[in-house]
């Protein structure tokens, strides 16, 4: 029976041609919600980025367990996992909002360290405590993570160590008022979603979190890289203007 009003937590999942590993995730998670959730309740929030594959309809013929609810946005075309994001923000409903990967990199069982946090906003970090990677990322990813990091700070755009991993909480109104304000479609959404949140006064802890390295990423390592870099500047400029 699905859930009624609104729920306590709304997991956002962002997804692109995710139907082969949607289903189990999509179970995990819900197993996850019924332990930990219930009776308060609880949703999933699958935001299908203009898939090509049977992503949108696994997701929508899922089976969820008693006080759980699937919904699925669709976009009508590939857009970028910020555009997904986006859209999930806006159509979330819950008290506070989930963001997780599909893969996920970030087990969903450490929600409760975010929750811990007790900010308005608190993101998973694979910095603070490096001996929680269980799957290291490959050397160059690594190494290019960490000097986007370096130039995010030049720029003042963040005084975190990690922006981008993929988990994040936040409070559900704020992430709600953000969804209107974000504009940047790519890889760089974290960055633009933290630094407009900072802007908005919003507490931000960063939380060590467990992370594994998933080799069939949607990341293209140097192409998105240069994006997100050009994204940044961009971001840069639009705080700078007020806009």
């Amino acid at each position: 029976m699905p859930a009624t009003g609104s729920p306590q937590l709304s997991v956002l999942i962002p997804a692109y041609n995710e139907a082969l590993r949607l289903p189990a995730t999509l179970e995990r998670v819900a197993a996850f919600l019924c332990a930990r959730i219930l009776p308060q309740r609880a949703e999933i929030l699958v935001v299908d980025d203009g898939s090509r594959d049977a992503t949108a309809r696994l997701a929508e013929e899922f089976v969820a367990p008693e006080g759980v609810t699937v919904r699925v946005v669709r976009l009508p075309e590939n857009r970028g996992k910020g555009a997904a994001v986006r859209q999930g923000l806006l159509a979330s409903r819950g008290a506070w909002v989930l963001l997780t990967d599909a893969d996920l990199a970030t087990p969903i069982e450490e929600y409760d360290r975010l929750a811990a946090a007790g900010t308005p906003v608190a993101v998973g970090s694979r910095a603070l405590r490096r001996e929680l990677i269980q799957r290291r990322q490959p050397f160059h990813r690594d190494v290019l993570g960490r000097l986007f990091n370096c130039a995010l700070r030049l720029l003042g755009l963040t005084t975190l160590r990690d922006t981008q991993c993929g988990f994040k909480l936040i409070e559900g109104g704020l992430a709600r008022q953000l969804g209107h304000e974000l504009r940047l479609d790519g890889f760089a959404y974290d960055v633009e979603l933290l630094a407009r949140a900072a802007r908005r006064g919003a507490a931000v802890t960063e939380v060590p979190v467990r992370w594994f390295h998933v080799a069939d990423s949607r990341v293209r390592t140097f192409a998105h890289g240069l994006e997100m870099l050009r994204d940044a500047l961009r971001l840069r400029l639009w705080l700078w203007l007020g806009r």
